[in-house]
């Protein structure tokens, strides 16, 4: 997608060979024009699988996932990353280890929104290790929901994720593919 190309190359900040920071349109300041471009990419890219359900995780993938969901005109579910009191006990759970915190997180999924019928699109800002789109594969498991495809907007294919996804004969379409971050550069597959 050259729009996002585009927008990384003229604003990311590579903070390591590991990171890349796009704060000022994706994950902290959200360019809205630019997020419904990436709703219709991913409407545009999954246009031959029957989609219920939008699925990503708090808080950085609720952007591309909600325009996604629109697009779609399809509910959009996050897995939160706090259980608030009012999910009750038979609430899906899964658990990731959060590459920016650097610490384990619990997700959670009330169950009666995720159902055996549902034919799910997961969708998420970056792809680096799996963590996330693992610990919403394991949500999915606990529904029963179909699995139609993983949708990310910025995948590091030097990182092991994206690889352990195809593996597992599991879709995944990147908008954009990063092969490397070295010396402060984004060098794009």
């Amino acid at each position: 997608m050259e729009l996002l190309k585009e927008r990384i190359r003229l604003e990311g900040k590579v903070l390591s060979d590991k990171v890349l920071k796009v704060d000022s349109f994706l994950n902290h300041q959200i360019d809205p024009v630019l997020m419904l471009a990436i709703g219709e990419e991913f409407k545009k890219r999954f246009s031959d699988c029957k989609i219920t359900k939008v699925l990503t995780v708090e808080a950085s993938g609720i952007a591309a996932a909600l325009m996604t969901g629109l697009t779609l005109q399809v509910p959009v579910v996050f897995a939160k990353k706090k259980t608030p009191s009012t999910i009750p006990d038979n609430a899906l759970v899964g658990s990731i280890q959060s590459y920016t915190r650097q610490e384990p997180v619990e997700i959670v999924v009330q169950d009666e929104y995720l159902q055996p019928d549902d034919h799910v699109l997961i969708i998420d800002d970056f792809l680096a290790t799996g963590e996330a789109s693992q610990g919403l594969l394991s949500i999915m498991e606990q529904s029963g929901a179909n699995l139609v495809g993983v949708g990310i907007v910025i995948e590091k294919l030097f990182q092991e994720g994206g690889h352990t996804l195809r593996k597992q004969n599991i879709r995944v379409e990147s908008l954009v593919q990063i092969k490397s971050l070295k010396n402060g550069q984004v060098i794009f597959a």
